[in-house]
């Protein structure tokens, strides 16, 4: 147990060095700032707590964390394994964990309201399920999440599988973006988003404040390099935890994306200098071979402030000579998931009969207070649900009509297929997913069986758009939840 766990440390990037000499002076632990644990076992412990995260040299900001980092713990357990998490909230607020991407008894889903009631401050909850489907996920809150999330409370779950390839480097890479500079004096002048900001959602929230990019809660120099030897196979999990798309550029190397949203993608192949859009709650998953000597960069491109954080060395053991430079503005083509592997006719298609259609106009519009985000023109709890039985094939098309604003679209529970874009079938792998962007003006067809009794939550994951309204769900008319919800509850916020 004992190898296998510091094997699993050597193979990730949270083995960055922590401060672990109790007597160092407390501003070298706190520029030492902790990475994530590596958890797993028969028994996990997570703990939501209060911290100081120090981003770069110049900006520390109050921030809620999973385990006293940011990102939070990095759960990792086997195929096949029944998996226990031991949660504990010492948050002066309500919090829940969400299991982002994971088909878990709707009874562990995490959304306050809906599936349990939040724990409160001092309150312990237990969640357990089997981890049946292996890929990358992620856990954060749903409480309140616009702003929980917000303020940091991710982390990252990576369920291996049981005849997994030999891969010589395993890391996960988690994109966020932050505040540096806060309205209030009274954080030292440096924030994230607060809710003195957007107000939970309902105010004009201005992503141009975002100014701070980051990778695994660091920016820029402060983020640990990725190191690789000639010849080995290397794997970067790459996770949006943020509220905006971030396009990816892999210099150097050719790669292959070897699954989107933990589902694996039918015979990739490779691709070069193409950008990865990673939208929020989108996971990739990308292999390459270390086979160009050197140091070479991953990084965001674009031009929003604050993107030249968001890079990351890729550096050759024994390989000193710095062989790159930094092109974020060169203008690059971006991969077309709908297009990306071989072609073979998966679990839908888009002529077969469903028992259920429902086609979701997503638009903005301005509520009394503010933006609101609407689904078929109601906001939530007043949208219309998608009704289901426990075997029905249902069909979703999704329409975005917002004139400016992206919309990556969440399912709970379960993952859909996409079978066409714009009204093109989709002629790459089959693509399985559970959150989708959909950009203004496009046109997306989706299909999934109701094979996870509950009510699920279907929402955008631009997380301010779901707290001013833009979320509805799936309900099985043939299940009875065993949950309750206090009809005088003040507590859950489960947007």
């Amino acid at each position: 147990m004992l190898r296998k766990l510091l094997m699993l440390v050597t193979l990730t990037i949270f083995t960055a060095a922590c401060a672990n000499d109790s007597s160092q002076h407390s501003i070298e632990h706190k520029r030492k700032a902790k990475q994530p644990d590596v958890l797993s076992g028969k028994e996990i412990h997570i703990v939501a707590k209060e911290a100081q995260w120090q981003i770069n040299d110049n900006v520390t900001v109050p921030v809620y964390t999973y385990n006293g980092s940011v990102p939070g713990a990095q759960i990792r357990v086997k195929q096949g394994e029944r998996v226990k998490i031991i949660f504990k909230n010492e948050l002066p607020e309500p919090t829940a964990i969400h299991w982002h991407g994971y088909p878990v008894p709707i009874s562990q889903d995490g959304v306050p309201g809906v599936t349990m009631d939040a724990v409160k401050p001092g309150e312990t909850f237990t969640y357990e399920f089997t981890a049946t489907i292996p890929g990358t996920y992620w856990y954060h809150s749903h409480q309140k999440s616009a702003e929980q999330v917000d303020k940091g409370l991710y982390g990252t779950f990576i369920v291996e599988p049981e005849d997994e390839e030999r891969i010589d480097r395993d890391y996960t890479l988690v994109l966020d973006e932050w505040i540096s500079q806060q309205q209030s004096a009274a954080t030292n002048g440096h924030a994230h988003h607060s809710d003195t900001h957007h107000g939970g959602g309902a105010m004009t929230h201005d992503m141009s404040m975002y100014d701070l990019f980051t990778i695994n809660g660091k920016s820029g120099e402060a983020i640990e390099p990725l190191k690789v030897k000639e010849g080995e196979k290397v794997r970067l999990r790459l996770i949006n935890a943020g509220y905006m798309s971030h396009k990816l550029h892999l210099h150097g190397h050719e790669f292959k994306i070897v699954a989107m949203d933990g589902q694996p993608i039918n015979d990739p192949e490779p691709i070069k200098d193409e950008l990865l859009n990673i939208a929020p709650g989108e996971r990739y998953d990308i292999e390459f071979i270390a086979n160009n000597p050197g140091e070479w960069l991953l990084e965001c491109h674009g031009d929003t402030k604050g993107i030249d954080g968001m890079k990351v060395k890729i550096q050759y053991e024994g390989q000193a000579s710095n062989t790159d430079k930094v092109n974020a503005t060169e203008n690059l083509p971006v991969v077309d998931i709908t297009t990306y592997g071989k072609y073979e006719v998966g679990s839908f298609t888009l002529d077969q009969t469903y028992d259920v259609e429902y086609t979701m106009d997503l638009g903005t519009a301005m509520g009394k207070n503010g933006m609101i985000f609407t689904i078929n023109g109601k906001t939530y709890p007043d949208t219309a649900p998608i009704n289901v039985k426990k075997g029905d094939l249902v069909k979703v098309k999704f329409v975005n009509n917002s004139p400016m604003d992206v919309h990556p679209m969440h399912l709970h529970g379960h993952f859909f297929q996409v079978l066409s874009k714009n009204g093109k079938p989709v002629t790459g792998a089959p693509l399985m997913k559970d959150t989708l962007n959909v950009n203004p003006g496009e046109e997306y067809v989706v299909a999934f069986r109701a094979d996870n009794p509950g009510h699920w939550m279907f929402h955008c994951h631009e997380l301010h758009h779901a707290s001013a309204g833009m979320v509805t769900e799936v309900k099985y008319t043939d299940y009875k939840s065993d949950y309750t919800p206090d009809p005088n509850d003040t507590v859950n916020k489960g947007e």
